[in-house]
């Protein structure tokens, strides 16, 4: 984290990645600056330059809602992205000291967990706000058992070793999964947990490091995964997140083959493996070969 100045950081950050001809300004030979200048996206918002200074410097942190729309049409910013300006304009109260953060003791609730186990042919995980697992049914733990960040997937992502090997798509998860970071911190950017987590991933990960400067916003519920496990093979999935109602900033990811593909193959198998394994005999059988 670099500092509190969280709305101006994404203002400035997405100004200079605003492309000038899409929002009408011919670019020009003699432009010296990347994306947009200041007083252009105050132009295009509507507001005076000088307010809109203060924003990116942090010395007015508080535009009103109106303010927050114009500034977001005049960085073509997506809804996604919109939303998230909205937060950083209404940050949550000043935490008091000795004040539990959210999400220090997340837990999921037990009639989940029976749910989750009932659910044998669909691998299924609870994350947490910053995309921890903290919870799974067996087979969504033997669809990321093997890695030394197995229960954490943005380290999966980029601390693990093996990483672009279980990830064939490696460049676009990576995209995605800071971009889900960047949405979840939104809610409240200050939290000490995410400073220590950013941090950590910025001394380990020069691309981690790079695209959390971009400032994406990603809120994917939904889309395909390809993944190449080491005990079964490669195997494409449809994933669907769900929100936990009763436990802010948890979710359910259920994942699912297509019916009749390959993977809905390499899946089953998966499963099979997994189910032998948590065998005493099939363990001990396998132990033997």
């Amino acid at each position: 984290m670099t500092g509190d100045n969280h709305l101006g950081e994404f203002l400035r950050a997405r100004r200079e990645r605003a492309r000038p001809e899409d929002r009408g300004i011919p670019a020009g030979p003699r432009r010296r600056v990347p994306g947009l200048r200041r007083p252009e996206v105050a132009a295009l918002a509507g507001v005076s330059t000088d307010y809109y200074v203060r924003l990116e410097q942090g010395r007015e942190r508080t535009p009103s809602a109106q303010v927050v729309e114009a500034l977001a049409g005049a960085l073509g910013l997506d809804e996604d992205a919109t939303g998230h300006l909205h937060l950083l304009a209404r940050p949550a109260p000043a935490r008091r000291r000795g004040e539990p953060v959210p999400g220090d003791r997340e837990t999921v609730s037990p009639r989940l967990l029976r749910m989750m186990e009932s659910w044998s042919r669909t691998p299924a995980v609870v994350l947490g706000r910053y995309l921890t697992v903290l919870a799974h049914n067996a087979l969504g733990r033997a669809l990321f058992d093997g890695h030394t960040h197995s229960g954490d997937l943005v380290r999966l992502v980029f601390l693990d070793p093996d990483a672009r090997t279980f990830y064939p798509d490696w460049e676009r998860v990576a995209v995605n999964t800071v971009g889900g970071l960047r949405s979840a911190a939104g809610a409240d950017p200050d939290d000490p947990r995410l400073a220590r987590l950013v941090d950590e991933l910025s001394r380990g990960s020069e691309p981690f490091r790079r695209l959390w400067a971009r400032h994406d916003i990603r809120q994917k519920t939904h889309d395909a995964k390809r993944l190449r496990h080491p005990q079964v093979g490669e195997l494409t999935l449809h994933y669907e997140s769900f929100a936990v109602n009763g436990a802010p900033g948890q979710q359910l990811v259920l994942y699912q083959a297509d019916p009749g593909s390959p993977s809905e193959q390499t899946l089953a198998l998966l499963g099979l493996a997994a189910e032998i394994s948590r065998s005493p005999q099939g363990a001990a059988g396998i132990a033997t070969r």
